[in-house]
């Protein structure tokens, strides 16, 4: 029995998005951060190490390590960076290994994009026919969906920063957008879907979440067997298949790790899992719940079903890792697709405080940047740069003329963008979602390029590794840095081009410097040479030893 759906849709809702405007878009999102800045501390810089230790011969391809420290999980994703590195010598390496992952997230939302519009085009997903006509055509809807669900991925905030990383959680992220497309299009697209969940499942397991693909691919098998699709049941033995694959190539590259957070309390940990989706997946969620109740009747239907399994696996993940941001990234390409299905429903009040609230907020962070931006280059008003500096110790601004004409044609095109939007009343389902997308993308490029100085002084390593550089001599045989963090560590080997060792302790070592936090004690055998902090560090960050003779 076919039940109606929730979804009434003219003709004249199912407009697509100008391609030009959609490729605006995503080159908005997508290529700023690539250019102009050096690897990020933490997670961007400590995979940068690894895949420059394999691409500069510092360790085996088999077992990347930084200072003599073994990288955890599965080794994919830095043979990625290396290979870029190795094969584009001409270019920096951190900006060639950064160009495969700015592939990756252009796929991601490329998957994104038709995953939702061959779900959109089965039967139980079309909007009610109209007794007279009328009603929006099959693939014209699922077109203006599909649209809609790209600009809810772009809108949401957790995919901004980790996004544009170079990190293993970016390659699981390309792997679960291919699952779900695999699904996705498994009832017009058999033979894809095949070879997408062939390749999406085995990549997540090389990529380090091997348990992550075993239950999506336990979790598919079941979808695909009570399917009413013949061409999806014949699916689950391919899944069932890309799951062992998954746990063998998992074991080959030794990617299994005990990931899971000691019990903390149930009200601590729901409380930090809340916060951490109330923002990290806004403005998604709330548009997926409302799919959700709009579309109760219909939840075992595929165009819900779907995507709402590919939700729940990483958000379970996430709990049971102790609210990990890095977990929850893999939810984030199902849950634009379940917010898209909100459209068709979404009623006009709702639409415009959306609106509103992306055009007074966007706007209010757009003039904040370039409050900063003229008070950087013309001195005024002349307290943002003394915030600056005080923050940033040693922070100097510089200009850029593409810097500010990429900043000024992207300024006017919000603006052209906003009054097309509140200009009057818009028919197209995706409208809702333009302005938050849109305004996303400003924030993102207006930070990339007229902020992007002291955004890449604040967040790098490069100043505390020039620092370091004025205070050891010309020559030094290895530097001993026990216990520091991997991406201090993938700093001093990679970007300061010296030895460095970790995997030993000072009283082993037989370096002729080392390097400690600040606050720990002088060990025997050493002596403190001078302290050394980080522009942004409110206290000494480190310790400068030379060994004593």
């Amino acid at each position: 029995m076919n039940l109606p759906t929730p979804a009434i849709v003219a003709e004249r809702g199912a407009q697509r998005l100008p391609r030009l405007a959609l490729l605006l878009f995503c080159a908005a999102y997508v290529l700023p951060g690539l250019f102009g800045r050096d690897p990020w501390r933490n997670a961007d810089l400590t995979a940068y190490g690894f895949m420059a230790s394999i691409a500069e011969g510092h360790a085996p391809w088999w077992k990347p390590a930084i200072a003599g420290i073994a990288a955890e999980g599965g080794p994919l994703p830095y043979w990625i960076g290396a290979l870029a590195i190795k094969v584009l010598p001409f270019l920096d390496p951190a900006f060639a290994a950064r160009l495969p992952y700015a592939l990756a997230l252009a796929l991601v939302l490329v998957l994104t994009w038709y995953s939702s519009f061959h779900l959109a085009r089965t039967d139980a997903a079309q909007p009610v026919a109209f007794a007279f006509g009328g009603e929006a055509h099959s693939v014209d809807y699922a077109r203006a969906l599909a649209d809609g669900a790209l600009l809810a991925l772009i809108a949401t905030l957790g995919l901004l920063q980790l996004g544009h990383e170079t990190t293993p959680e970016l390659l699981q992220l390309l792997a679960m957008s291919l699952y779900l497309y695999g699904l996705a299009a498994a009832p017009f697209r058999a033979g894809k879907s095949r070879w997408a969940l062939l390749i999406a499942l085995p990549v997540m397991g090389a990529s380090g979440a091997p348990l992550v693909a075993m239950t999506l691919a336990l979790l598919g098998a079941v979808l695909c067997r009570r399917s009413h699709y013949e061409q999806v049941r014949g699916l689950m033995w391919w899944l069932l298949a890309a799951g062992v694959l998954a746990a063998l190539s998992a074991w080959e590259f030794r990617a299994w790790a005990w990931r899971i957070a000691p019990y903390r309390g149930a009200v601590d940990l729901g409380r930090q899992v809340l916060s951490l989706f109330g923002w990290f997946c806004w403005p998604a969620w709330p548009l997926a719940l409302w799919t959700l109740w709009r579309w109760r009747i219909h939840w075992q239907r595929r165009h819900i079903l779907v995507p709402l399994v590919a939700v729940l696996v990483p958000i379970l993940a996430s709990i049971l890792m102790g609210g990990v941001d890095r977990a929850l990234l893999l939810a984030l390409p199902a849950l634009a697709v379940l917010a898209a299905f909100a459209l068709p429903t979404l009623k006009r009040s709702i639409a415009a405080l959306m609106d509103w609230f992306s055009v007074f907020f966007f706007s209010a962070c757009a003039l904040f940047v370039w409050i900063y931006y003229l008070s950087m280059q013309l001195g005024w008003p002349a307290q943002p740069l003394a915030n600056l500096r005080k923050l940033m110790q040693g922070f100097e601004p510089s200009f850029h003329p593409l810097a500010l004409l990429l900043a000024a044609l992207a300024t006017i095109a919000w603006l052209a963008l906003v009054r097309w939007r509140t200009a009057r009343h818009q028919h197209a389902l995706w409208k809702s979602l333009v302005l938050p997308a849109g305004g996303v993308a400003l924030g993102w490029l207006l930070m990339t390029t007229l902020m992007l100085a002291p955004l890449d002084y604040a967040r790098s390593n490069t100043p505390l590794v020039e620092r370091l550089r004025a205070l050891l001599p010309a020559e030094v045989d290895c530097i001993a840095a026990p216990g520091q963090a991997l991406s201090t560590l993938a700093a001093l080997e990679f970007q300061g081009g010296w030895r460095v060792e970790a995997d030993k302790p000072l009283s082993q070592s037989r370096c002729s410097h080392a390097l400690q936090a600040g606050l720990a004690p002088v060990p025997e055998g050493w002596a403190a040479a001078n302290s050394v902090r980080r522009p942004t560090d409110r206290q000494v960050g480190f310790t400068l030893l030379r060994r004593q003779q």
